[in-house]
């Protein structure tokens, strides 16, 4: 039917119509909060991140107090990040079974009922600042399979309901299921980074964890950002080496691949909005050029291209109903 007959204006034209026809809509128990939990931080001085205004690299009490109250406005899932005070070249302090990721794991176990997933990657805990073991310059992929497969361990005995490996190393997450299968630990869920995109818009992450590389760059094992074949491809891959939700980052730039990815799997996927494209609308909110309600149409944006998990900075936001 045609104009005068059909009015899809009729469908816009109070705020309660339009609420009962959205739709696709947000619900906190999409959001996944990324935090960053540094070794020899006392409690009580979070460290504020200059690139990421208002946000904050914490102590693992200040880490348990801050998402004890985010999950009681709503929050279900925290991704950690840890900041070792020791690196070297074999990134140690990742597996150490006392390590501040484990540590954290632990007590967020203990004393909240969130779902705990833990970053498995190399970066923040090796001097050279590469996601693997560095030969001549040249990162080694199959024996980083060894040292990446012994963080999950430890990131699962420590009691990690989900491990997320980002790395991009091939090979990985069929060696981490291995791994976590012969030590009897079938039900810690894989969540991969399948599609991670070597994106411009890390750069403030890369502040924020003190993970810059020292040498070179990551294009090597990072995904070429004019590629969305080789996305469905490294995608498929995880899928038959075991993995259990899929991911893609960052969000925004990336969201034809989301939707790619969700419409030819059907699997569950998770998008990551990453410091980049939160440092970006933040100072964009805080110069005046856009409002807060950029925040939403962001989010919205990222959830009708498919995702069923958002990993965001600006999770407390919307918990908190402040945008």
């Amino acid at each position: 039917m045609e104009f005068p007959v059909t009015r899809m204006r009729r469908l816009r034209k109070n705020h309660n119509i339009r609420t009962i026809l959205t739709e696709s809509k947000l619900n906190p128990e999409d959001f996944v909060y990324p935090m960053f939990v540094k070794e020899g931080l006392e409690d009580g001085q979070k460290e504020h991140i200059d690139t990421m205004p208002g946000q904050y690299r914490y102590s693992i009490n200040d880490t348990v107090e801050e998402a004890s109250r985010l999950e009681e406005i709503g929050l279900s899932s925290v991704l950690l990040f840890g900041m070792p005070l020791l690196k070297d070249d074999k990134g140690s302090m990742a597996y150490n079974k006392d390590g501040i990721v484990q540590q954290a794991v632990r007590r967020l176990k203990k004393e909240t009922d969130l779902v705990v997933i833990t970053d498995v990657c190399m970066c923040q805990y090796t001097s050279h600042g590469h996601c693997g073991i560095i030969r001549d310059d040249e990162i080694i992929n199959d024996e980083t399979l060894n040292y990446l497969s012994k963080i999950a361990l430890s990131h699962a005995e420590a009691g990690a309901d989900i491990v997320a490996p980002s790395d991009m190393m091939d090979g990985r997450v069929g060696a981490i299921r291995k791994t976590l299968d012969l030590n009897g630990h079938y039900n810690t869920i894989i969540m991969s980074y399948s599609a991670k995109y070597s994106s411009s818009f890390y750069a403030p992450f890369r502040d924020a964890v003190c993970s810059a590389p020292c040498f070179g760059d990551r294009k090597s094992y990072q995904m070429n950002p004019s590629n969305t074949s080789e996305a469905l491809r490294e995608v498929k891959m995880d899928i038959d080496e075991g993995a259990d939700i899929v991911m893609i980052k960052p969000a925004m730039p990336y969201l034809d691949i989301i939707k790619g990815v969700k419409d030819e799997f059907k699997m569950p996927t998770a998008a990551y909005q990453v410091s980049g494209e939160y440092s970006m609308l933040m100072a964009g909110i805080n110069a005046g050029y856009i409002t807060k309600e950029s925040i939403y149409e962001s989010l919205q944006s990222i959830k009708r291209a498919g995702a069923d998990l958002i990993i965001t900075h600006f999770a407390p936001e919307f918990l908190e109903g402040s945008i």
